[in-house]
Formats: C-alpha cells, structure tokens, sequence
C-alpha cells in the first residue's frame, strides 16, 4: 500500500516536470540526490535514537524534505519507520507534501492559482 501511496505522490511532480521538457532532466537529478541524501539523515537520525545520543534537530530534516527530500523522507518514514507516529511531525511532513503536490498541480494549469492568489493580495 505505501508503494502506491508513493507512485501516486510522484504523479502529478513527473507530470509537471515532464511538461517542462528534456532540458529539466537536472531537476529530476537534483530531487533523487536530495532523496537519497534525506534517506541517510532519516538513517542518521535512527540510528542515534537508538544508540540514545545526540538528535539531529526535526527542523533540519523538514528543511531537507522541503528543498526536495520529501520522496525519501517518506520511504524513510516507512522503510526505518522512523518519525512516523509522532503527530506533530507527521503535520509538517504531510504539509510539505501538500505544497508540493499544489505546485506541480498549479504548474499543470499555467499557474492560474497563483495568478488568483496574487490578483487577491494585491
């Protein structure tokens, strides 16, 4: 199930960046390293909790899902399960998630959204 959950998450984010075309191939490359790279701070951050030394700080892996990290934040949650039943994380997790998945969408509808949200605050 949290396989699919996943391939689901990652639609709308390809569709738009499919949409950019081929010479946005780096994004794609930035976003898996940045995966990988939340992956092992999720593995570091485990692996303390285990041994009972010193935390990376919750505000520091929120800063790595949000610049990108957010796929391997998530097979981290679920693969080490590892900060997944504490409410409040959970929270800004899925909030991340949630802007993601509003960006990639706004983009697939020529950011009419965002055109809305500014003719409204200005």
């Amino acid at each position: 199930m949290s396989l699919l959950v996943f391939v689901g998450l990652l639609v709308l984010p390809g569709l738009a960046l499919q949409r950019l075309g081929g010479n946005y191939l780096w994004v794609g490359f930035y976003a898996a390293l940045l995966s990988a790279l939340t992956y092992w701070a999720y593995w570091c951050d485990k692996r303390r909790a285990q041994q009972g030394a010193w935390r990376m700080p919750e505000a520091r892996l929120h800063l790595l899902e949000l610049l990108g990290g957010w796929p391997g934040a998530f097979l981290a949650q679920r693969r080490l399960r590892h900060k997944c039943s504490k409410r409040s994380y959970q929270f800004n997790f899925w909030l991340i998630v949630l802007l993601y998945q509003l960006a990639a969408f706004d983009s697939l509808q020529n950011w009419q959204l965002s055109r809305a949200a500014l003719r409204l605050g200005g």
